[in-house]
């Protein structure tokens, strides 16, 4: 199997979760974090998802699946442990031509789940096709060490330098040669070591006046 690698936007999709043990609140997590409206079916929810649905992060129905949650569904994942159950979720999202997941389960899906490496806007996916998350996991934990939360605020940094640039008519394909000479310098180990000094100097050095970090983030 040849995947399509995508990054979906689900902001303010409906996303339909079936199963609310470990697995499913992991995925329901992920969903919130993505901004998306996230429905769950279950008869036995974890507290987690109790509490959630409590304070109305998540819409909750105590009941065994029904083919009609399915309706007005983006996506929806199958996080039960029922082998006929999750392939009735898989033939009923066929039929609704809805993008379907399905636990561990990747050839009755239609769409898998990478590993993930979250750095604030810095999204890095790790997928073997479904041939090893073992290796997918042990990728992760490797990345994770390889990228830490400076990254998340050297985004940000980028993207006030980028806005500000462009609010001045600095012509784009500029832009190109700058940002490869911040990322090609050391600005991400000086944020890192919180060197507000070097770090002004550095920019002073590649964009000139109007660029101090305290500034721009």
């Amino acid at each position: 199997m040849k995947y399509y690698p995508v990054h979906l936007d689900i902001k303010n999709r409906n996303c339909l979760v079936v199963g609310g043990g470990a697995v499913g609140t992991r995925k329901v997590n992920t969903l919130l974090e993505c901004g998306a409206r996230v429905i769950v079916v279950s008869p036995n929810p974890t507290p987690q998802l109790t509490k959630l649905a409590s304070e109305g992060a998540i819409r909750l129905t105590r009941r065994a699946y029904r083919s009609a949650d399915l309706d007005g569904a983006f996506l929806v994942i199958g996080a039960t442990d029922s082998e006929s159950l999750n392939q009735q979720i898989s033939n009923d999202a066929a039929l609704n031509h809805t993008l379907c997941n399905i636990a561990d389960r990747p050839e009755i899906c239609n769409f898998i789940l990478p590993s993930i490496i979250q750095r604030g806007d810095l999204v890095i996916t790790i997928s073997t096709s479904g041939k090893s998350p073992a290796l997918a996991k042990q990728l992760r934990q490797k990345l994770e060490i390889q990228f830490g939360k400076e990254y998340a605020e050297f985004l940000l940094l980028m993207g006030a330098i980028r806005k500000k640039l462009l609010s001045r008519a600095h012509a784009p394909e500029a832009h190109k040669t700058l940002f490869n000479q911040l990322i090609d310098s050391d600005l991400i180990q000086l944020m890192q070591a919180g060197k507000t000094e070097k770090i002004n100097s550095l920019l002073y050095k590649i964009l000139g006046e109007g660029y101090k970090i305290e500034d721009l983030l």
